[in-house]
């Protein structure tokens, strides 16, 4: 039994050199995604718009070129190959194309057989100095509708909203909690995923720092940027990984530093600051049940009392 709880998980770090053809830059995550494969993972996870220079640094309508429809474009058909060939679940962070002007941030999840089994869209949309990303992606829809958009093939429905995706049912069942980058400041995220039977919440990440802040901010927000997701995994008794990618690409320095956290609280195992890595580790998944048994955090929630979670702020 506990044999069926454990799951390895590789997180794909690397850079995208500014003028780099896309083809050399999967090239990348390609050979991250081979070396953790072949170190046991099962589950493959990508950086934030993994494929190429993070382009939210400026509003440019060309920028909407390197949007994708889900599952039919390019990036999709990649990823979905590169699980059928090394046999394993492989979640990718894309810019998804959903109809003209209209465009998410969107991960995907891609299982052994190539098919896709899971789509998220990003619920948090941010707008800072050098991360303009409100003018590229649309929120995603909060409704957790499953009838919206059944998968072709034999697959599970797509959902819409906070959601888990079922990583395998047997021999005993894994799901995974898909959030991207911003979402990683919202607990209400993380506690709406892990309500839904999310047992590790996944969180593809482009942070790091614009030139332009003062002296001793990217520190303080590196260090908020680990305490907080630290934090969901204590509060809802999961595991957290986060995949950030490394290197200069304009204004901005990406911090790398990839990481998984248990369900205390503790970073596991942490990336490079700056340099490429397939950082891959095993997660055992019996620990979230004794975990909640000594701090039963959500057995103690006031659901009747957190009315005014629904209201921007203040009280009535």
């Amino acid at each position: 039994m506990a044999e069926a709880r454990t799951l390895t998980v590789g997180l794909l770090q690397h850079a995208c050199p500014v003028g780099e053809p896309a083809e050399e830059t999967f090239a990348r995550t390609k050979r991250l995604a081979r070396e953790a494969a072949g170190r046991g993972a099962e589950l493959l996870v990508t950086q934030e718009l993994f494929k190429g220079p993070y382009f939210c640094q400026v509003e440019d309508e060309r920028g909407f070129e390197h949007a994708e429809a889900v599952p039919a474009g390019e990036t999709c058909s990649r990823l979905a190959a590169l699980a059928e060939e090394l046999g394993v679940h492989v979640s990718g962070s894309l810019f998804e194309r959903r109809a003209p002007g209209l465009c998410h941030n969107t991960a995907v999840l891609f299982d052994p057989r190539g098919e896709l089994a899971g789509r998220y869209r990003k619920m948090h949309v941010p707008e800072d100095p050098r991360f303009y990303e409100k003018f590229y992606f649309t929120p995603g829809e909060a409704e957790p509708a499953a009838d919206r958009w059944p998968h072709a093939g034999s697959g599970p429905m797509i959902r819409d909203g906070f959601q888990s995706w079922v990583l395998r049912a047997e021999p005993a069942e894994i799901k995974l909690g898909p959030l991207v980058c911003w979402d990683q400041w919202f607990p209400e995220a993380a506690r709406l995923t892990a309500m839904q039977g999310a047992e590790v919440l996944l969180y593809p990440t482009a942070i790091g720092a614009w030139h332009g802040e003062d002296a001793g901010v990217p520190e303080t927000q590196a260090a908020a940027w680990h305490t907080i997701q630290r934090s969901h995994a204590i509060a809802n008794g999961v595991f957290v990984a986060a995949c950030n990618r490394v290197g200069v690409e304009g204004e901005l320095t990406f911090w790398g530093g990839s990481f998984v956290v248990d369900p205390a609280g503790t970073v596991i195992a942490e990336a490079s600051k700056d340099q490429e890595e397939a950082l891959v580790v095993g997660l055992d998944l019996t620990r979230i049940e004794k975990q909640r048994r000594g701090w039963p955090f959500l057995r103690d929630r006031r659901v009747d009392a957190y009315g005014g979670l629904l209201r921007r702020w203040g009280t009535p």
